[in-house]
């Protein structure tokens, strides 16, 4: 989602279709979990560290992300706020398969790593965007 709303931002495509707005969530659009990248490559510092610490386990595994459900609407309006502009976006119907909501519980993160993530949806967006309009020049 993050690249596509980059994308249509910086008029590489002309607009963006929102999948179903009548889902039994705060605006109707479906929830999903971002993690910025640099909540990411913390992570993986962390785990790397862990692995080196508990060579007996065979492996691990951990899940990532805000923990808390950002609707695609919202996510769109945090492009908004920080690119100052409107993003041009469609209204569609729902997509089929597609889950009301999904989300990471970072709990085992948390409790065997020490990580929390440290960036909100706002924060990944300001990034993703600066990076597009990089890529654009």
């Amino acid at each position: 989602l993050v690249p596509v709303i980059c994308e249509t931002g910086a008029g590489l495509r002309e607009s963006m279709t929102v999948f179903g707005t009548d889902y039994p969530t705060r605006d109707g659009s479906c929830i999903r979990d971002f993690i910025h990248v640099m909540d990411l490559a913390h992570a993986h510092t962390l785990a790397l560290r862990y692995a080196s610490n508990h060579q007996q386990d065979n492996f691990s595994i951990f899940n990532l992300g805000i923990g808390a459900g950002v609707t695609v609407l919202e996510a769109i309006h945090a492009f908004e706020l920080t690119s100052g502009q409107k993003l041009n976006y469609i209204l569609g119907p729902r997509r089929d398969g597609d889950v009301v909501e999904i989300y990471a519980d970072y709990t085992k993160a948390k409790q065997l790593l020490g990580w929390t993530p440290q960036h909100d949806i706002q924060s990944i967006m300001d990034t993703a965007w600066r990076w597009q309009l990089n890529k654009l020049y």
